[in-house]
């Protein structure tokens, strides 16, 4: 046996179906897609969600709520974490960018401080927003907040 006298097995390879071909191949005229209707025309190709002329779902569907563009998303960061921070890395003075390459958040997001659990050092910050609560915690142990 050689590479070039392989054969499939008999019976294994089916020739496909010639279609339009002239009605003495028993595949002319209508080409196998029946008579008129849509799916009969060239062209035709129906949607993804169409639902055979029914109302579709997304319109059955009640639409509530709203969506504000304008909204800014933070990602928050407690003061429990920041404490966290300070003790793993030893720094006592933060900018988004250093939070960012400890990987609080990506460099695209903005990054808020929220007064939930202690902080034990002197932290000086700058942040896009930070709570009343967490502003007041970081000023009594003598640190500084910056907005940027």
């Amino acid at each position: 046996m050689e590479l070039n006298n392989l054969r499939p097995a008999e019976g294994s390879v089916k020739s496909r179906k010639r279609i339009g071909r002239g009605q003495g191949s028993g595949r002319g005229g209508t080409s196998t897609r029946g008579h008129k209707g849509d799916k009969s025309r060239s062209g035709s190709k129906l949607k993804r969600h169409f639902e055979g002329g029914q109302t579709p779902m997304q319109r059955r569907l009640p639409k509530r709520g709203f969506k504000n563009v304008n909204r800014l998303e933070y990602i928050p960061l407690n003061l429990a974490q920041l404490d966290k921070l300070v003790e793993k890395t030893g720094k006592s003075a933060f900018d988004v960018q250093a939070l960012v390459d400890a990987g609080v958040a990506r460099k695209t997001e903005k990054i808020k401080i929220l007064g939930n659990g202690k902080l034990s050092a002197k932290v000086d910050l700058t942040v896009h927003a930070i709570s009343a609560s967490a502003k007041a915690a970081i000023e009594a142990l003598g640190g500084s907040v910056q907005i940027v």
